[in-house]
This record gives structure tokens, sequence and C-alpha cells, in this order.
């Protein structure tokens, strides 16, 4: 597999290296920034995620991208395509470290995310499963032009985190591109 990378006008998005875990344990040692992304957690549970996202592009051929500050070389955070087993559709998804939550980077690698997972991977329909109570994520969501589809179940060991599937198809996408 050829590693894609993205680029766009302040961000890289590239598949996640082993140089990506201070900022990516910064990011899971944060309480606020892990509210809604399962909660705290430690530097080795972090190192194990980094390898599953990773990983996950070995044997998936998609996964979530880390975001890197073109200017600085700083990890931003990971946010892309997502769909472990179980789950309950093809997502893009994301988590930001604090440090640069607020600038739009989350929309605009986000955006990029939505341009490869329908123009690359080819999904028909792209979801975000958002906690209700998460309001910076429904405003990202409706950025993006997605809407609130209701409640979705995730597998284990999340089962019992209520999330709602926000989303919207492709063809409903590429018409918010061409607008």
């Amino acid at each position: 597999m050829t590693a894609p990378v993205l680029a766009t006008q302040r961000l890289i998005l590239r598949l996640p290296e082993a140089s990506d875990l201070d900022g990516w344990a910064e990011m899971n040692a944060d309480a606020d920034a892990m509210r809604f992304l399962g909660g705290v957690k430690s530097r080795a549970v972090t190192w194990r995620e980094l390898c599953t996202m990773r990983g996950a592009w070995d044997i998936r051929g998609f996964a979530m991208f880390s975001v890197i500050e073109r200017d600085t070389g700083r990890w931003v955070g990971r946010i892309g395509p997502w769909q472990p087993e179980g789950w309950p559709g093809t997502e893009v998804g994301w988590g930001v470290h604090p440090g640069f939550a607020g600038r739009g980077y989350a929309h605009e690698a986000a955006m990029a995310c939505m341009d490869y997972a329908v123009d690359v991977l080819g999904w028909t329909r792209v979801i975000h499963t958002i906690a209700p109570d998460n309001l910076r994520s429904i405003a990202l969501a409706r950025r993006l032009g997605s809407t609130n589809g209701g409640p979705v179940s995730l597998p284990p060991p999340h089962e019992a985190v209520q999330v709602d599937a926000w989303g919207q198809t492709a063809d409903q996408w590429r018409s918010r591109r061409i607008a």
C-alpha cells in the first residue's frame, strides 16, 4: 500500500508514526479533550491506540490520519476515516489536541478526510458518532453539512456510550463542495 498524504492550506495529514506519541499522549491525558473520546488514557494505552490506528491502515486500507501543523511540524490531532469491526457505519471522526482547539483545524482536516472518504475510498455515506451533549463536535458536524440521524449503538467496549450518528450521503457532500 502506498501511504496517502493529504495537504491542506495549514495542515499535513499522514499515517500515524511513533514520533506522534508525545502529542497524542498529551491529548489523551487531558480530561476535557477526552471527555467524549473514552476518557483519560495513560501513555501506555495511548501507544496501543496509536499502533491500532496504524495497523488499521494495513488491515483495512484506511484509518485516521495524524494531523500535523505545516508551519511547526507539531502534532495537532487524529482525524479521518474509521470503521472498526461492528461500527455503525463508515465514519470520519476527529480528536484534536487542546493546544490546537478553536483554530479551525478540525474543520479543515475533516473536509479533506470527507473528500478522501468519498473520492478515494468510494464511501456512499459518511457518519460522525457524537454524544448528544458534545456541542463542539455537533457544531463541526453541522458545519460539514451533516444532520442528526438519531441514536446508534457502538460495539463493545463502548456499548454503554450514548451517541447519535450525524452524517450525509456522498452525493450530499459533493453538492456542498460544488456550491
